[in-house]
């Protein structure tokens, strides 16, 4: 059940061969702390909801009403909520049903072919099972594949899965297809924040310079859901996330003050929401919501999240438009690598990563 990799600071416990085992009680290092764990007190019974829904195609309406209308929506859910669920968004359906079965049947494959792709905490591109180097540290209940999109430079599809015979193929007009659902939503954000239509994606790097990566998560069974996570609460540090859930069975839960939302997936829709990086260019005025993964022990899931983001030495501060004197600029001046290495070296994951980066006024 456990294989070294050199480079990782323990031993690398892969979570799916954990809960094919038959263990009924999960190992000390993955219970969380009391507070953090998913089902106390209040959250014993996790509130159910549906984000904001946005319906994209209303935006090809003659209708000027209805267009207005639909802008409007993705601008109250980016302020309010930081997240949207987004239907008839133009891509193929079928593709990403096929997608994520490709991604699943790659999980359960024999634990030696997956191996063949084992990560390193130099890119994390492959496959693991962990996130971080800290020694000791409580571990999350979920392996994954991590693979990179943008630029071109760092796509190399020989990294990605050989198996099954269609993953390579299917990945990569995938992440064609949500690149471009992404730049059209960063035209929208732009234009929503009173700025022109390429601002975002000119902050981000423009054709040459934007990044994207594909992180497929596999959370298997848990004989103890009340004690683990799947994902620890985060914000997302880069641009735009676009998830596509498992149909099957919610996982997702959002913060909305004091309570922890769970997301109801809705089929054949993504699940977007704000990074970090949006929330600094925007000068707050788009938020960037701390969130996590929930597990159970009836069901496994797998989820596709797709990360589109800054080039890596891009500047990002809040965009000159936003600032004025009675709402001066919150973040300082900072590349998208520095802001990573920030997060990096903070310490736990959460809300506060870009929180505490706002200049005192």
């Amino acid at each position: 059940m456990m294989s070294c990799l050199q480079k990782w600071p323990e031993p690398i416990v892969r979570v799916q061969s954990l809960s094919e085992s038959g263990i009924r009680n999960i190992p000390d290092r993955f219970v969380k702390p009391p507070s953090d764990r998913p089902y106390i007190t209040e959250l014993t019974e996790s509130i159910s909801v549906n984000v904001p829904l946005i319906n994209l195609e209303n935006l090809n309406s003659s209708n000027d009403f209805v267009r207005q209308e639909t802008l409007d929506l993705i601008s109250h859910a980016c302020r309010e909520w930081g997240f949207f669920q987004l239907v008839n968004h133009g891509v193929n359906h079928e593709l990403m049903e096929n997608t994520r079965a490709a991604w699943r049947e790659f999980f359960h494959l024999p634990l030696e072919e997956k191996q063949k792709f084992a990560n390193s905490p130099v890119t994390y591109e492959g496959y693991g099972s962990r996130i971080g180097m800290e020694v000791g540290a409580k571990l999350d209940w979920c392996d994954y594949f991590f693979l990179h999109y943008l630029p071109e430079a760092l796509r190399d599809e020989n990294k990605w899965p050989s198996l099954p015979v269609s993953c390579r193929k299917l990945a990569a007009e995938y992440g064609q297809e949500l690149v471009k659902l992404c730049r059209r939503l960063t035209k929208i954000l732009s234009i929503n924040l009173g700025l022109n239509e390429d601002y975002l994606h000119q902050s981000f790097g423009g054709d040459c310079e934007t990044s994207a990566c594909l992180r497929a998560n596999f959370y298997p069974k848990c004989p103890q859901p009340d004690l683990t996570l799947g994902l620890s609460p985060h914000s997302d540090p880069g641009g735009i996330t676009l998830l596509l859930p498992d149909a099957d069975i919610a996982g997702l839960q959002i913060r909305r003050g004091n309570n922890w939302l769970t997301v109801k997936p809705i089929p054949n829709a993504f699940i977007v929401n704000i990074g970090d990086q949006i929330q600094v260019l925007s000068n707050a005025i788009y938020k960037s919501v701390e969130h996590r993964v929930i597990v159970n022990s009836d069901k496994e899931r797998v989820s596709l999240a797709f990360f589109y983001n800054p080039g890596g030495e891009k500047l990002i501060k809040p965009a000159d438009e936003l600032v004025t004197k009675d709402y001066p600029a919150l973040y300082s001046s900072m590349t998208f690598n520095e802001y990573r290495a920030f997060i990096r070296t903070k310490g736990p994951r959460g809300k506060s990563q870009i929180e505490s980066l706002k200049s005192p006024r």
